[in-house]
């Protein structure tokens, strides 16, 4: 496996052939059906577009299948509204699917590959997570309740799938452990038991994580967390993996300074390449439980700013105190505005921030009451001289 892993990181050039594949229409995170269907008219060069419903507005739902292999591959995303990047890189995988290059003739060949780019379009044009009747798709695997979730059931149902991949974003609030460093990428094998046993199902989901984990280490060494396995049969993943077929989940995370999810939408790409590399080329290995529990677990420690040092002055008195703010992603007249609030007070004992800026005793001052308060907006200056908005310091 090692040596194949070094084969893929060095003679295909991972970075220039997402470069070359990247679908330059849709960028940011704001992405809705009206986004995407030009593209999906463009790629429907041999009818592999159709179109299995609707949401509970009324919106299609499309399912675009290629490929004539014996391997057959579920992919879906945008099950939550407002995770978008995984989006992207899905339709940056099906250019390079239709680039006429060997590889991908190679993948055509091998694979058949099943997917549903927006199962939550009425999420996406609202960027909310759940749909538009308030539910979260991810949690009615079991019930069935709303019309997407049957529709992704279906499908599953007559695709017969070898392998799923469950495509998803996860908030800037985690990191890798404690080592300080983002969780830009993160994988989990789901369970299908309560007791987290690992099945032959399993085990192939464990043994791909594994595969991409030492190709992604490659390009943002320590950025790669493991997602929580604890088992709830409503979640979509944990059922498709007590149904026996291995199921992977995918978590688009942060990457410095990157809050649009460009460059994490790049080490989707390539995680997801690498896959089917592994896949198509027969080398995983029968057990890699080990090297996939290696993997640190996603935690909570990350906000988007941390302010340490500050003076206050609370009824007469000064003390020194550190606070943390984060981003509201807030969508006004059709766009995602990153709005930062005050979101921790005092004790930020073990959490890092994305941004650290060290008040060096300098007094803070605001708008309101000059002192820091729970949901109060990050604007207020140091020393009268160090204005900061929307939590940056303004140039």
């Amino acid at each position: 496996m090692f040596t194949f892993v070094n084969q893929i990181y060095q003679i295909m050039n991972l970075e220039q052939l997402f470069l070359d594949n990247k679908e330059k229409t849709i960028e940011g995170r704001y992405l809705t059906l009206e986004s995407i269907e030009p593209i999906l008219n463009r790629i429907n060069t041999d009818n592999q577009l159709s179109i299995i419903g609707q949401s509970v507005q009324g919106r299609p739902i499309y399912k675009y299948s290629i490929g004539t292999g014996k391997t057959k591959i579920y992919l879906w995303s945008q099950m939550h509204g407002n995770e978008s990047t995984t989006t992207k890189a899905l339709f940056d995988f099906l250019n390079l699917l239709h680039s006429g290059s060997d590889l991908a003739k190679s993948f055509l060949d091998n694979f058949t590959f099943c997917c549903l780019p927006m199962l939550n379009p009425d999420g996406a044009v609202l960027y909310t997570r759940a749909n538009a009747n308030e539910i979260d798709l991810n949690r009615d695997s079991q019930d069935l309740t709303q019309p997407e979730s049957k529709l992704l059931r279906a499908v599953f149902e007559e695709f017969k799938p070898d392998y799923c991949y469950n495509l998803h974003d996860q908030r800037t609030i985690f990191g890798v452990a404690d080592t300080g460093k983002p969780a830009t990428v993160s994988f989990l094998a789901p369970s299908y038991n309560e007791e987290r046993e690992i099945n032959d199902s399993r085990q192939k989901a464990i043994n791909l994580i594994a595969g991409m984990n030492e190709v992604l280490q490659k390009f943002i060494p320590g950025q790669i967390g493991r997602f929580d396995d604890s088992f709830n049969i409503n979640c979509i993943g944990d059922t498709f993996q007590f149904l026996g077929v291995p199921t992977i989940l995918f978590e688009a995370g942060h990457y410095p300074n990157d809050y649009e999810r460009e460059v994490t939408r790049k080490y989707i790409f390539i995680a997801l390449v690498s896959s089917f590399k592994f896949l198509n080329e027969n080398v995983i290995e029968t057990n890699r439980t080990d090297d996939y529990l290696n993997i640190p677990q996603n935690k909570v420690v990350f906000y988007d700013f941390i302010y340490k040092k500050i003076k206050i002055n609370y009824d007469g008195n000064e003390k020194i105190t550190n606070f943390a703010a984060q981003y509201k992603e807030e969508l006004v007249e059709g766009k995602i505005n990153f709005n930062a609030y005050i979101a921790k007070l005092d004790d930020l004992d073990g959490f890092f921030g994305h941004e650290v800026f060290d008040g060096q005793g300098g007094l803070y001052e605001d708008d309101d009451e000059n002192f820091p308060k729970l949901d109060q907006k990050a604007n207020f200056c140091l020393d009268k001289n160090i204005n900061f908005v929307n939590g940056l310091i303004k140039k």
